[in-house]
């Protein structure tokens, strides 16, 4: 089979499958008080809202899932920290750490992100990058890595101690899923309650999570709050749904509680995880001397796609010299690019699989997908 056939195999499959719900575009989303917003699914990467999303801010603590993501990275968390005098009585909200405190890096990292504590995000700074300065370099190099384009990291607490220290709702929703992926991460955050070590005292630190959405909103679990004088009231949110997770940044927000949720709602109505390709899905064949060469995808590939999206999606298929993948495009996009493994087969086998493919597909758009 030619490679023009090959392709268009694979566009049928995807293209064929029946749409869901009704097929006009959703309106925008709802009206809220932030100065800038921004929200993401978290598995896909995929912006779905903004508003002045590429706007510079300030990020108050939000600028603590950026410590949190560096320290669990680069660091070790089960490292012993010692409280250097930097970290001490430093402003704002605290843990209290005592000067020479030794906490296991866990702990810190619960104390910062269910506290905010000021004082572990300098201990873990001096920690694992020797001077808030070298990890301030770290923090910028992890944002470079992860494609924040707009952003600049000069402490790891958010204190408005410099103009030079800023990001935007678009940077910091990116940071967010990016940090999400990482289930330490992801378990510190979405903890209501946790019980922490107290040097010298006979009872332990009991840290209740700030972010009320853990109470507030059915499936939340993450991020942070933050807020200065400057930068006003600030939030990055999360929440999972029918095995959708979707993310929010709102800057300067009044009212953050309600803009996430009601752009949560918005986003888990109007862009649900659309199934694109199935897991061993036999995608595309060409033709040999002694049978056929198939294409098999290695893994499944979902995408949140609002009514009427998924016929924009187009597919090929890329014979990389390495390994073979296909590609997914929305209105000329790249969305996803799927690992695909090689299998010889007969004659036979290529015409049985091509009469089940055709056979599933005619029953799916005759059944509505039912």
């Amino acid at each position: 089979m030619g490679v023009k056939k090959l392709v268009l195999l694979l566009l049928t499959i995807i293209t064929c499958l029946p749409m869901a719900g009704v097929s006009a575009a959703p309106d925008g989303p709802p009206a809220i008080s932030a100065e800038t917003a921004a929200l993401i699914d978290v598995t896909s990467g995929r912006i779905i809202a903004e508003k002045q999303g590429d706007k510079r801010m300030r990020i108050a603590s939000l600028t603590k899932i950026m410590t949190a993501i560096v320290a669990l990275e680069e660091g070790n968390s089960q490292e012993i920290v010692t409280t250097p005098p930097g970290a001490y009585a430093k402003e704002g909200s605290s843990i209290y750490l005592k000067r020479g405190e030794k906490m296991k890096m866990e702990d810190m990292l619960y104390g910062l992100m269910l506290r905010s504590g000021n004082d572990a995000a300098v201990a873990i700074a001096e920690h694992v990058g020797g001077s808030v300065d070298g990890f301030a370099r770290m923090m910028n190099e992890k944002a470079q890595y992860i494609g924040m384009r707009s952003s600049h990291f000069t402490n790891p607490h958010g204190l408005d101690d410099s103009d030079n220290h800023y990001s935007t709702a678009n940077d910091m929703a990116l940071l967010t899923a990016y940090a999400l992926r990482n289930p330490e991460f992801k378990k510190i955050v979405s903890t209501q309650v946790k019980h922490i070590p107290w040097e010298g005292e006979q009872w332990d630190r009991k840290l209740l999570n700030k972010n009320k959405m853990l109470r507030l909103y059915e499936g939340a679990d993450g991020v942070k709050t933050g807020y200065t004088k400057i930068a006003r009231r600030c939030l990055s949110s999360s929440a999972t749904r029918n095995g959708q997770q979707l993310a929010i940044v709102v800057l300067n927000a009044p009212q953050d509680w309600n803009d996430s949720m009601s752009w949560m709602d918005y986003g888990f109505a109007n862009y649900p995880l659309t199934s694109l390709i199935q897991e061993k899905a036999r995608l595309g064949e060409e033709k040999q001397d002694n049978g056929v060469l198939a294409y098999y995808s290695t893994r499944a590939f979902s995408y949140p796609l609002a009514a009427g999206e998924k016929k924009q999606v187009s597919a090929r298929i890329v014979r990389n010299i390495q390994q073979p993948y296909a590609e997914l495009t929305l209105r000329g996009e790249v969305i996803g690019r799927v690992p695909l493994t090689l299998v010889q087969e007969t004659f036979v086998q290529a015409v049985e699989h091509r009469f089940v493919a055709n056979w599933e597909t005619f029953w799916q758009v005759l059944l509505g997908g039912k």
